[in-house]
């Protein structure tokens, strides 16, 4: 009988392949993309340091408030220009996107597509 991996596994062994390939640095720091069944999250990252520069979620009180649902679409599109917005302000234009091991449609993709329309590049 064969043995699966859970998807969870299957998404963090992705991951780890995705994240040996590239890592923040503080002239272009990595946009990290977690999602879970209920809520999306966004952190900007400098691996260099350890240092985590600006972050954003559907669980916090500005973006929440707006939203009529945390798990959709929308709300990622939210998340995406709230962590741009951020990032801008801290004076950083350029990141490198990271998906976490997810496929990039759906969330994930609405996430990025906001972030690039808000003026971050990558």
């Amino acid at each position: 009988m064969v043995k699966k991996d859970s998807r969870q596994k299957a998404r963090e062994k992705k991951h780890l392949r995705i994240r040996k390939r590239f890592s923040g640095t503080p002239e272009r720091p990595r946009l990290s993309v977690f999602r879970s069944n209920k809520h999306i999250y966004a952190q900007v990252i400098d691996d260099e340091a350890g240092n985590t520069l600006a972050a954003a979620s559907t669980l916090d009180k500005d973006l929440a408030g707006s939203l009529t649902n945390t798990d959709d679409i929308e709300a990622a599109a939210a998340v995406g220009k709230a962590i741009a917005q951020k990032a801008l302000d801290k004076g950083i234009k350029t990141v490198v996107f990271d998906r976490g091991g997810y496929i990039y449609q759906g969330k994930v993709a609405a996430l990025a597509e906001a972030a690039r329309e808000a003026g971050l590049e990558f």
